[in-house]
């Protein structure tokens, strides 16, 4: 992958918030209880896990979020500050404790609950206040755990300022013609894409946005249809899989991959190289990786 020697200016808008980690041995069913063998605590919210991503691989990266007034508030903006994001629109939120995520791991996969609380008061006001940030970015990412209506209001503001910007529609809910139409590239889960797109055909859906729409699967797999065919991408961890955040890690370098001028596919390469990396630590942030890393 080529570097050019501009730093790309990107600015996230999304989520923040703490993950709380139950391990257990299996998923837990209706009225069934398990007994869990730890409790860990981890950063995320995944406006956070793409902020720091990116400016670990050498952006200059401003976040667009809510936090609460709270513990959990300040151990958030302490560590974006230590990561380089720029906070000076991360508010916190009179309101609203700081978003939390209850994550039930098992060897049968994982199971999350999320509580929105500061980041569903994340509005279009918040967005016009960031207005001078969004006008200086190569780069706008956002994702779905923000309320849709200021997704929207965000994808109106990109056009209007003529910004790319580019979407990691996960949690899974619809997207509307309008974010499909003008966003910059869409990366969504595969088993999302009925609940994104509206429609039960997947290869269809895959074929009607060429070179935008990159599917993840598995344990670290992408797919996409390049106009002429489908194109797929694995490369499995050697070790364990850990799968908290590996969808924020690859978006973040194929954004930082796109943003160098490169080809398509070397930016879906760079996108898996880099969730590679995130997957040997448990948690959204701790794996991600830094430029370094890879001119190494």
């Amino acid at each position: 992958m080529k570097l050019s020697r501009i730093k790309p200016q990107i600015v996230v808008v999304g989520s923040s918030s703490i993950d709380l980690v139950l391990r257990t041995s299996k998923i837990p069913t209706a009225n069934e209880t398990v007994l869990a063998t730890s409790l860990q605590s981890f950063l995320g919210g995944k406006g956070a896990n793409q902020a720091i991503a990116t400016s670990r691989l050498g952006a200059h990266t401003s976040l667009v979020s809510r936090v609460g007034m709270d513990p959990y508030g300040q151990q958030v903006l302490r560590n974006l500050f230590d990561e380089e994001v720029n906070v000076a629109f991360v508010i916190e939120d009179e309101e609203e404790s700081t978003g939390t995520a209850y994550v039930t791991a098992s060897e049968e996969g994982n199971a999350i609950t999320v509580v929105p609380a500061a980041n569903y008061n994340l509005s279009s006001n918040d967005i016009d206040e960031a207005e001078k940030f969004l006008m200086q970015a190569d780069l706008i990412l956002t994702q779905l755990e923000i309320p849709a209506e200021t997704v929207e209001y965000l994808f109106k503001k990109a056009k209007k300022l003529n910004k790319k910007i580019g979407i990691y529609a996960a949690p899974g809910r619809k997207i509307s013609d309008d974010i499909i139409s003008y966003a910059s590239f869409i990366v969504a889960k595969s088993t999302d894409l009925e609940t994104v797109f509206g429609n039960k055909d997947h290869k269809e859906i895959i074929k009607q946005n060429p070179n935008k729409l990159f599917v993840r699967d598995g344990a670290n797999s992408t797919s996409y249809f390049d106009g002429t065919e489908m194109k797929y991408f694995r490369k499995d961890p050697k070790t364990e899989a850990h799968s908290m955040g590996l969808g924020d890690a690859f978006t973040s370098g194929f954004s930082i991959a796109l943003l160098h001028g490169n080809p398509i596919e070397e930016c879906v390469k760079f996108g898996n190289d880099v969730a590679l990396k995130a997957a040997d630590y448990r948690g959204s942030q701790k794996g991600l990786p830094y430029l370094d890393d890879f001119k190494r």
